[in-house]
């Protein structure tokens, strides 16, 4: 099962990445290589250490030791660039309960935008990703869950970057929403080649959507290759039989 990145140019890099918080070792000296344009996921139990290798590819914590790169620059010596070529979106994001869906997204295009015509071409690929029609005209505090999640997808991709870092994109969303969501991020990733590093708990989720899988447990990666390596490796029928295999049917625990 191969650890390196399919070949070409390299979007995201770590080396002996470690994150100890107190006693607790979060990040157990861990490599990853993403290459660009693709679609890569990271699987594990709660508390495997998943959010906080997301939050230090991010630039929103520092990590203990090792290195992290994006598009070779140092998450930790240049967070301001690295900054500048992603979005990330939690899992647990929040809106502007009193902005309008359409005026939230002219505020997160103001951000990016350098003039009037390019803000206005970011909204109306914003419009489109979210799928949301005349309830963008409505306050956001009056959205369903799964409607909101759709917006934040929306606002986290049209502004095009590099590289997109989505934790649990589909969590607690109802069958329409979450396969809404999902042909957004394999949509825009062909399209645009932008490279997406996903954490989801939903296996099949990561079976559709991902080239690549990483299995942490314990701050540790156990393995890492296509979801058809990874069940040949076990002799599994599917990516639900490798987590259970690799990790021990490991208990949850608060996520790190």
């Amino acid at each position: 099962m191969s650890v390196e990145a399919s070949g070409g140019a390299v979007a995201v890099e770590a080396h002996s990445l470690r994150k100890v918080f107190g006693r607790r070792i979060a990040l157990d000296s861990i490599d990853l290589r993403i290459g660009v344009g693709e679609v890569f996921g990271l699987i594990g139990p709660n508390g495997a250490g998943k959010t906080t290798t997301l939050r230090i590819l991010a630039t929103l914590i520092t990590p203990t030791s090792g290195e992290a790169r994006v598009f070779g620059i140092d998450v930790v010596r240049e967070p301001l660039r690295v900054r500048r070529l992603l979005s990330y979106l939690p899992e647990e994001a929040g809106v502007y309960r009193n902005l309008t869906g359409m005026d939230f997204l002219r505020f997160v295009a103001s951000l990016y935008a350098e003039g009037y015509d390019e803000r206005r071409t970011l909204v109306d690929e914003g419009i489109a990703l979210s799928g949301l029609g005349p309830r963008l005209h409505e306050r956001m505090g009056s959205y369903s869950k799964g409607m909101r999640r759709r917006i934040l997808v929306a606002a986290s991709l049209m502004v095009r970057p590099r590289l997109a870092i989505m934790d649990e994109p589909t969590a607690g969303l109802d069958v329409a929403h979450a396969v809404h969501v999902r042909r957004v991020i394999k949509k825009y990733a062909k399209e645009y080649q932008t490279t997406i590093l996903l954490s989801s708990h939903n296996m099949l989720e990561v079976e559709y959507l991902c080239e690549r899988v990483a299995i942490i447990h314990r701050g540790r990666i156990l393995a890492v290759g296509t979801p058809a390596e990874l069940k040949a490796g076990l002799g599994a029928q599917n990516l639900e039989e490798v987590f259970m295999g690799m990790t021990g049917g490991a208990p949850l625990e608060l996520e790190a």
